[in-house]
């Protein structure tokens, strides 16, 4: 379905069949909605189940000017306004992560709990001209030259041989995204940087990386934890897309921290 969220014709799927407490997924750079299909398929007999795609992704519109993760977090804020949607459960994996911890920043009542996958609060100055890189490549040589490097970061050489089915949906998304929407994504991600702020997180929260991850070091992941009283990280066997590689752990992993007492 489609929607505007602060100007921008905004794709999202509403999974509800069990009319449970609601519960949001936000995707990779690069990715859609789709990444989160199975993910959705296990927990909408219980849950509300929200997936979206971030602008300039998948089948939402790119915005008319550069964009900050503090505005994907607006967007966010409208869609669920939009819904009738007071507060859910929050996970991100990747960008959708940053996007997720901003989130929690700026409107703390709404998020009964926080799952950040194969993400970082913020971009060291020494890896910002690598976003910029990104950027510009997508700009100039379009999305095909970034996928196979990406999809390695992403997945391991296991996971891609058995099971080329899913590989090929991940590499399909990513091969149709739009270079601007992705270049700008990239340079707000390039700005992005909340550490000093997670301490003032107070929802329960979960973090879980990939052992295998270059792109995004465990180390990255488990420093949010370290930053936010009682969170709890969790290592899976997986590179970037740790949710994917991992589907039926992660699930497991959600399920359980989903359930326990807040």
């Amino acid at each position: 379905m489609q929607v505007n969220i602060n100007g921008i014709e905004t794709r999202y799927v509403l999974s509800n069949e069990g009319g449970g407490p609601w519960l949001t997924f936000a995707h990779q750079l690069g990715g859609d909605l789709s990444v989160w299909d199975q993910l959705a398929g296990y927990f909408r007999d219980d849950y509300t189940v929200l997936r979206y795609d971030l602008r300039g992704h998948g089948k939402t519109a790119i915005s008319g000017a550069p964009f900050s993760v503090a505005d994907l977090s607006h967007d966010l804020a409208a869609l669920l306004d939009a819904l009738d949607a007071p507060h859910t459960h929050l996970v991100g994996m990747s960008m959708g992560g940053m996007v997720a911890q901003q989130f929690a920043l700026d409107h703390p009542t709404r998020v009964d709990t926080l799952t950040i996958a194969d993400s970082s609060a913020g971009t060291l100055p020494e890896a910002r001209a690598s976003w910029d890189q990104r950027a510009a490549a997508a700009r100039s040589d379009g999305m095909a030259p970034l996928v196979p490097a990406t999809l390695n970061r992403w997945l391991t050489a296991d996971f891609q041989s058995a099971h080329p089915e899913a590989v090929e949906q991940i590499r399909d998304v990513l091969l149709q995204t739009l270079s601007e929407g992705y270049a700008r994504a990239c340079e707000a991600l390039r700005d992005f940087d909340v550490r000093s702020k997670l301490a003032t997180i107070r929802c329960p929260t979960l973090t879980v990386a990939g052992r295998h991850d270059t792109g995004t070091p465990p180390a990255a992941t488990q420093a949010i934890a370290d930053a936010i009283e009682g969170a709890r990280f969790e290592l899976l066997d997986a590179a970037h897309l740790a949710p994917v590689e991992q589907s039926h752990r992660f699930a497991a992993l959600l399920e359980t921290f989903l359930e326990r007492p807040v």
